[in-house]
């Protein structure tokens, strides 16, 4: 497999909780940034995807917390696409201290939308292929 594609964070105050951690709802966050990341990376704008009458959509996200955040700390969030044969596809992503520990996995499942048809499109990596400059951050 592909090198994940990554983008640094630093855990600001603000995002903390009363126990000083990072927020659990920021994870996701972090996760969504990495993500909109990768597709800018591969030149891929959200006004392409509005123009092709598509969207991303999340079906399923699952969050393993491994370690503790904190306000400061610097980070790197990973993002891997994992394409099938279906309508639907898998991200992977993992956040990581920069002294490698692993803070959080993210795993979900995912589709792009026919915005006008309401379902999900037969062949999304087709789609992200025609869509993109550089298709390499999606791992094709």
């Amino acid at each position: 497999m592909a090198e994940s594609f990554s983008v640094p964070v630093t855990v600001r105050g603000y995002e903390t909780d009363v126990q000083g951690h990072l927020n659990q709802s920021v994870y996701l966050q972090y996760g969504e940034h990495a993500r909109w990341s990768l597709l800018q990376a591969a030149g891929v704008r959200q006004a392409d995807l509005m123009a092709k009458g598509v969207g991303p959509v999340t079906l399923e996200t699952t969050i393993r917390y491994r370690r503790e955040l904190h306000a400061g700390d610097e980070i790197e969030v990973t993002c891997s696409f994992l394409w099938g044969e279906g309508r639907t596809f898998r991200v992977e992503q993992t956040i990581r201290k920069t002294d490698g520990t692993v803070a959080a996995e993210i795993t979900a499942v995912a589709g792009l939308l026919d915005l006008g048809a309401r379902k999900l499109v037969a062949d999304p990596r087709a789609y992200f292929r025609a869509l993109a400059s550089d298709p390499t951050p999606f791992g094709m």
